[in-house]
């Protein structure tokens, strides 16, 4: 039988990715980075808006179903999200943003892609040296680490392309991806 086209073994792999998520429930970060041979580089970064006017049900579900669309990209091997935190001044905040990352942690696991999760002190601190940095140093550091002219915006593309390369830093270092 005579096949047309490249042998499956000729056809190259596509480059594993991440996801970087900055989880919220009217905005939401995200960043797919390609790690390859080279290094790593921003395959796709955008945020995921919600309606705020709906129910939280609807808000909710609306999350799921663009979180579904993200992970559709090929390849996906992990998602890296940042940590609950709260703060006794705001602790209503604290749970709803407990519902995003719900959603978040669902659409990944009927994907069967691994969740990581890093406390935003973490994620700035491997970034720019202080666990305390501000948004503005946060996209600062992006651009350095992706030779970008401007800083993504809004600052939950950048913050989602902090957590992924928080994630991608991590697992180098514990041997567990491989450039």
């Amino acid at each position: 039988m005579a096949m047309d086209g490249p042998s499956p073994a000729s056809v190259p792999k596509p480059a594993p990715k991440i996801v970087g998520i900055d989880p919220g429930l009217r905005v939401t970060g995200y960043s797919v980075l390609a790690i390859q041979s080279s290094g790593i580089s921003i395959h796709e970064a955008g945020v995921i808006r919600v309606n705020p006017k709906q129910s939280l049900a609807a808000r909710l579900s609306e999350l799921f179903d663009g979180i579904q669309e993200v992970l559709d990209v090929e390849c996906i091997t992990e998602v890296a999200i940042e940590q609950l935190f709260s703060h006794y001044a705001r602790p209503k905040t604290a749970i709803l943003m407990g519902h995003a990352r719900g959603v978040i942690c669902l659409a990944a696991a009927r994907r069967g892609v691994n969740v990581t999760d890093y406390e935003p002190t973490r994620v700035k601190r491997l970034l720019t040296g202080s666990g305390r940095a501000s948004k503005a140093q946060i996209q600062a550091a992006v651009c350095r680490e992706f030779g970008l002219v401007h800083p993504p915006e809004p600052h939950d593309v950048a913050d989602a392309m902090a957590i992924a390369l928080c994630h991608y830093h991590a697992q180098k270092g514990e041997g567990i991806l491989h450039d």
